[in-house]
Formats: structure tokens, C-alpha cells, sequence
């Protein structure tokens, strides 16, 4: 075989060896961009554990306020305590608040990080009943305006009975009536539900024909509180009342506060639900990786 033959033969082992290692190359670039297209999205995992996790620790702190609210008033050491009290306790918002926020914090953070889609999937449908719910009674709140409005005198004036019976039912109503600037559910004398404030002859209560002091009119010039100031008030004529308490009641009070921040009230529930919406298609986002990555397995 002469140099000339032996050229060519080395040329066309050249061009072989090309195409190899082009083929090899193309089939690795498949291959990588097939696994890559089904790996789990580490940024929607990563934002979906840390969203849950602050929700999850929120829940954890109101959880923990409320059992330790109950701890202090003797709840937890007598549970049959619990249905003792006629009005409304407001440690049961913490309760009930944090439980569903721990729970749904949990199963998402978890979830997320271990990329559980059982839990993902708990996540997901809860959060979606939840604003489901929220909806619905938005909707509700919206269609039958009176009889939520009957709903929310009812309640009022059922904790005005209950004034005494807890602290933080208590602090509540006080607090209720000093930022609306109102008495009562209608006006003050919704206070003669209450067996203190009633004007009854038979009532030896030094607080007879009077109101808390959280309907009193504040004075400026005062620096400590008058906690007496409702003492003997409605003894006196509605004119000379105004001098001193608040006579318009907290329903009125409420609707009108309604109507001022209507846009304001309006945006905050958009903004939950929203915040909603975005965690369950971050889950269900997450889902679906996963369920694409067992696939090619």
C-alpha cells in the first residue's frame, strides 16, 4: 500500500471517529436536557418551605398564647370549665387560629422539604376548602345583610350579659367600645341585660344604672383613668348622658366603620386570598414535579 493509500485510510478513520464522538455527544445532550425537563423546581420548593415554615411558627405562637391564656385562668386543670362561660372567649380565636395555621404550616413545610405529596396534597385541599369557606360566607354576609346583622346584636348583647364572667371577654368588649366609641349593642341601656348594670330596685350592685368605663366620653385633661365614671349615669336624662358616655351602639358604630374602610377591609381579604390561590399552585406545582420525576424513574 503505497503513502497515497495509507493518506486516505487515515482521513476516513478521522471522519469516523468525528461522527462517533458527535453522536456520543448529541445522545449526552438528550439525555441531560430529558432529566433536566423532570427534576424538581428547588426555587418553588425552597419559597414554598419558607412560606409555610413562618406560618407555621405564627401558629405555633398563637396556639401557645391561647393554651397558655386557658393555663391561666384554670381551663386546662378543669376542662368542663370551658362551657361554664354564657358569652364569647376570646381564647378560643387563638385556639382555633393557631390549630388550623400549625396544622396547614406543618403539612406544607414538610411536604415541601421532604417532597411528600400526600402532604402537599393535604396542603392544597384544606387551604382550598378553607377559602372555599371564606367565600361562601363573604358571599352570605353579603345576600342576607339583616340576618347578619340580628346575628351580630344577638352576640353583643349576649356577651354584655357575660361581662363579669371573664377577663378577656372582658378587655374585649372594653376594647370594642372604646375604639368605636360606642355603648352597648343599640345604646347603654343594653347594659341592664347585665345583672351588675341593671336599674332593677332589687340590685345591690354599686355599678346599678351605670355603664362600664370604656363607654365613658374621655376626658384629655385626665392623665389617670376614671374607671368610676359610668357609675349612676343612666339615672340621668339621654341628653345629659351625652356629656359623659358614648349613647350611639357598637352595631351602627360598626356598619358605619364598615362603610369608612369599606376599600381598605375590601383589599386586606383579596390579599389572603390571594396569598391563598398562590400557595395552592405553588403546591400543586410541586406535586406535579414530583410525580414527573418518579415517572422516568
Amino acid at each position: 500500500m503505497n503513502g497515497r493509500n495509507r493518506l486516505y485510510l487515515y482521513h476516513q478513520q478521522n471522519k469516523l471517529v468525528s461522527l462517533d464522538v458527535y453522536r456520543m455527544s448529541n445522545v449526552s445532550s438528550q439525555k441531560r436536557q430529558h432529566f433536566k425537563g423532570a427534576e424538581v423546581s428547588c426555587s418553588v420548593k425552597y419559597f414554598l418551605f419558607g412560606f409555610n415554615i413562618i406560618f407555621w411558627l405564627l401558629g405555633a405562637a398563637f396556639l401557645g398564647i391561647g393554651l397558655w391564656a386557658w393555663a391561666e385562668k384554670g381551663v386546662l386543670s378543669n376542662m368542663a370549665s370551658i362551657t361554664d362561660l354564657g358569652g364569647f372567649d376570646p381564647v378560643w380565636l387563638f385556639i382555633v387560629v393557631g390549630g388550623v395555621m400549625f396544622i396547614l404550616g406543618f403539612a406544607g413545610c414538610i411536604g415541601a422539604l421532604r417532597e411528600n405529596t400526600l402532604l402537599l396534597k393535604f396542603f392544597s385541599v384544606f387551604l382550598g376548602l378553607i377559602f372555599f369557606l371564606e367565600l361562601t360566607a363573604g358571599i352570605l354576609a353579603f345576600v342576607f345583610k339583616d340576618w347578619i346583622k340580628d346575628q351580630l346584636n344577638f352576640f353583643i348583647n349576649n356577651n354584655v350579659k357575660a361581662y363579669r364572667d371573664d377577663i378577656d371577654l372582658q378587655n374585649l368588649i372594653d376594647f370594642t367600645q372604646e375604639y368605636w366609641s360606642c355603648c352597648g349593642a343599640h345604646g347603654p341601656n343594653d347594659w341592664n341585660l347585665n345583672i351588675y348594670f341593671n336599674c332593677t330596685e332589687f340590685n345591690p350592685s354599686r355599678e346599678r344604672c351605670g355603664v362600664p368605663f370604656s363607654c365613658c366620653v374621655k376626658d384629655p385633661a385626665e392623665d389617670v383613668l376614671n374607671t368610676q365614671c359610668g357609675y349612676d349615669v343612666r339615672l340621668q336624662g339621654e341628653l345629659d348622658q351625652q356629656k359623659y358616655i358614648h349613647t350611639k351602639g357598637c352595631v351602627g358604630q360598626f356598619e358605619r366603620w364598615l362603610q369608612d374602610n369599606l376599600i381598605i377591609v375590601a383589599g386586606i381579604f383579596v390579599g389572603i386570598a390571594l396569598l391563598q390561590i398562590f400557595g395552592i399552585c405553588l403546591a400543586q406545582n410541586l406535586v406535579s414535579d414530583v410525580k414527573a420525576v418518579k415517572a422516568n424513574w
